[in-house]
């Protein structure tokens, strides 16, 4: 099975869970043994991809502007693709600049995903019922992709995903081990970062590069 092949359930998901006059939200980056998986919640209108008029990739976070200052922040991000980032409107972002962008993600070697792949017009609170019927796609995800470290964004996503009550307040720097066909991936919880999470960027920055320093991750 490749990552393409689970578009279509997504796409079918968006049409049960999602705004009707926006498309699903895929994942990109490093497919192949990446070093870190990021797991967020789900994406909105604000990402410019979700626009039926959008012809390009379908992945995380274009149009937007506050998550790259986290991933630039971790090394994560060439400074001239940062830059254009926080110099251009969300709007201004074409479908060849998206490419460019998610190049760099794989270069630098990580994997962007959301639990829920229904895009929604706002930033509105999802039922855990909603993310539980990704549960078992994000799992093919990550056993396709097959990170070394999986690093899951907020309350909400941990708990499910970990199939346990998170509190990310109280597991800071905690490992969990989630076990997919038989192989035991290392996972953590972390503050999400962005929206109303935003004043907690410092905190997941701090935490994400101890766990890069901790788990060894070369090339970062």
């Amino acid at each position: 099975m490749k990552l393409e092949d689970l578009n279509k359930k997504y796409d079918k998901l968006q049409k049960s869970y999602g705004a009707k006059e926006l498309d699903s939200i895929y994942n990109g980056g490093c497919s192949d043994n990446p070093d870190i998986c990021f797991v967020f919640m789900n994406p909105t209108g604000r990402n410019v991809a979700s626009s039926k008029s959008w012809k390009g990739l379908k992945l995380p976070w274009i149009g937007t502007k506050n998550i790259w200052d986290l991933f630039y922040k971790l090394d994560l991000l060439d400074e001239d693709i940062y830059r254009k980032i926080k110099s251009i409107k969300g709007s201004e972002w074409t479908e060849e600049f998206a490419k460019e962008v998610y190049n760099n993600v794989e270069k630098h070697k990580y994997f962007i995903t959301n639990l829920g792949k229904c895009t929604q017009i706002d930033a509105r609170e999802l039922p855990d019922s909603v993310y539980l019927e990704y549960l078992d796609l994000l799992e093919k995800e990550i056993s396709i992709i097959n990170p070394k470290v999986i690093v899951l964004f907020g309350n909400q996503v941990s708990s499910i995903v970990l199939n346990d009550k998170i509190s990310e307040s109280k597991v800071r720097k905690q490992e969990f081990i989630k076990t997919i066909k038989k192989k035991d991936y290392k996972c953590y919880a972390v503050y999400y970062p962005v929206g109303n999470g935003i004043f907690n960027i410092d905190k997941s920055i701090e935490d994400i590069k101890w766990i890069i320093e901790n788990n060894l991750i070369k090339n970062i």
